[in-house]
């Protein structure tokens, strides 16, 4: 029914009639309408990865028409003891924004900005058919993921764009001004090749032998690009090959693309991605792999099955069904938090004792993302 109501608008918008304006009010730093509750029982015996019954830590606020219809796939990064979400958003007009939250611990949403923080200059008019198929949206910006390079001054966004068809772009922000909410965003570049669809491109949070490295390719091999800086210029393109589809032993029909920029460990770099399961194909499932350190086009193993799942049955409902879909992920203060959009519809968060989590990857242990019920959803808008 909401995507009806959606659907009406934009005709409405296409023919000229009127449609739900967005009032033209500055950025505030108010706090979200949506309450939590930060009671949290105390974690159980070692179970690594456990799926919560419900986990949802942000729901869509029907009173932002920016972001009234759908919140997913944040980007994540720790700083200065909290936790910051810059999350995907669809309202009325169709178009997908990010918006911003925080936590002070990875679990209590106290930070909710009512106005979005980034919006895609996009270099096209008129709707874009291939942003609908990939989350409901008609242009915009989709899916971002936040790094930050060697402690550097800049946070780099990549994210993809709903421009020519579906691209990835690339921008960043000077630190004190994300940490003091004033977007001052660098004007975004295209970094995939025109005509071409490309997403799920993550920066990793350290130079590798001297430089900057992209990820952005699974499969059929690991593709990483290095580069002495990230100033791309214009019509200057990495060019990609992707082709998801596994044959070979494992569990997954077809490898999506990466999820969460890559985390350092000791035993390689962890990286998640999301992927088709060959028992249940019409899913999304998220798996791990380890790469390694120095040669990260050298995948050193992966996770024999998958590491969450869409097993509850909120996570069938939505917009797409069956979909878990990692974007995001830190480490704080010894504890793994997996930050992923569900359904194309919520955004749910999952964690582990970090160096439990690993050690049973490694074992090929199946490890559980343990969750629990964060969000008093009779507050949630």
């Amino acid at each position: 029914m909401a995507y009806k109501k959606l659907s009406a608008n934009l005709k409405k918008r296409k023919s000229g009639s009127s449609a739900v304006k967005r009032k033209k009010e500055p950025l505030s730093k108010k706090k979200s309408r949506v309450k939590v509750s930060p009671k949290r029982k105390k974690l159980a015996k070692r179970e690594l990865l456990i799926k919560p019954k419900d986990n949802l830590i942000m729901m869509p606020i029907a009173d932002h028409d920016w972001e009234a219809w759908q919140v997913f796939n944040p980007g994540v990064i720790a700083l200065e003891d909290r936790i910051h979400f810059i999350y995907r958003a669809i309202g009325v007009d169709g178009i997908s924004r990010f918006g911003y939250a925080s936590s002070p611990d990875g679990f209590l949403i106290d930070e909710r900005l009512p106005r979005p923080v980034y919006e895609h200059p996009s270099l096209n008019s008129g709707l874009n058919y291939y942003s609908f198929g990939s989350g409901g949206s008609f242009g915009g910006a989709e899916d971002a993921r936040l790094t930050r390079v060697d402690n550097e001054d800049n946070i780099f966004m990549t994210y993809t764009a709903c421009d020519e068809g579906l691209r990835v772009a690339l921008t960043s922000i000077k630190v004190k001004d994300f940490l003091k909410k004033n977007w001052q965003w660098e004007k975004p570049v295209l970094i995939s090749p025109p005509g071409e669809v490309h997403k799920n491109w993550v920066i990793f949070p350290e130079k590798i032998n001297g430089q900057y490295a992209i990820l952005h390719s699974l499969r059929p091999r690991v593709l990483i690009a290095y580069r002495d800086n990230l100033n791309f210029q214009k019509g200057e393109y990495i060019n990609s090959f992707y082709d998801g589809y596994n044959e070979e032993t494992g569990w997954e029909i077809r490898i999506r693309g990466a999820g969460a920029p890559p985390i350092k460990t000791k035993y390689g770099w962890l990286v998640f991605y999301h992927a088709n399961d060959k028992s249940d194909p019409n899913k999304y499932k998220v798996g791990a792999i380890l790469l390694d350190l120095m040669n990260p086009e050298t995948t050193l193993m992966r996770s024999s099955k998958p590491i969450l799942e869409p097993d509850e049955p909120f996570q069938s409902n939505g917009f797409k069904p069956g979909i878990v879909y990692v974007s995001g992920a830190v480490v704080k203060d010894g504890t793994l938090f997996i930050y992923y959009g569900v359904a194309d519809n919520y955004i749910c968060v999952a964690w582990a004792n970090f160096d439990e989590f690993l050690n049973d990857l490694v074992q090929q242990t199946k490890p559980k993302l343990k969750q629990k019920v964060i969000l008093n959803k009779k507050d949630a808008r």
